[in-house]
């Protein structure tokens, strides 16, 4: 799979192009559906904050994903979110994307919305690793030996 190109803003209110924009040589990135899909990622975050720190070149986001509304649909949207998230770091790493929701699944091959994907792709948007739901030991040890055997091809 290939994360498709989309742009988005942060709760700092910087605008992105992903995959190209994204920091990390590679990006470990949490896609939301819905509200409540926030204590799915929450369950992951501690995991992401410990690699980020092990591997420079790995860079965690959220990037929340909802149905392309209207421009006051938008500003209510992300004010709310900006207004519950008062951490600058959580709100850099927030990029939230408004889009036809169904052709973005589609292009990632996401069969539902009833939990959080989580992707680790490059900034040319290739996959290298893909969970669903909240955070498992099995989700944990996969991941893991993801970057073990990523991280040195990064490197050289």
């Amino acid at each position: 799979m290939t994360f498709p190109t989309v742009s988005g803003s942060n709760l700092l209110r910087k605008k992105f192009t992903l995959p190209q924009d994204f920091q990390g040589k590679l990006n470990l990135i949490f896609i939301p559906f819905e509200r409540w899909h926030q204590m799915e990622v929450d369950s992951w975050s501690a995991l992401a904050e410990e690699l980020e720190e092990m591997y420079e070149d790995l860079v965690y986001y959220e990037l929340p994903t909802l149905q392309n509304g209207g421009p006051i649909y938008k500003i209510f949207l992300n004010e709310g979110m900006r207004a519950g998230i008062p951490n600058p770091k959580t709100r850099e790493r927030t990029i939230t994307l408004y889009l036809d929701k169904a052709d973005f699944r589609a292009a990632l091959d996401m069969t539902d919305e009833e939990h959080i994907y989580i992707l680790m792709v490059d900034r040319k948007g290739k996959e290298f690793f893909r969970a669903r739901g909240s955070y498992s030991r099995e989700g944990e040890a996969a991941l893991r030996q993801a970057l073990t055997q990523l991280i040195p091809k990064m490197e050289s």
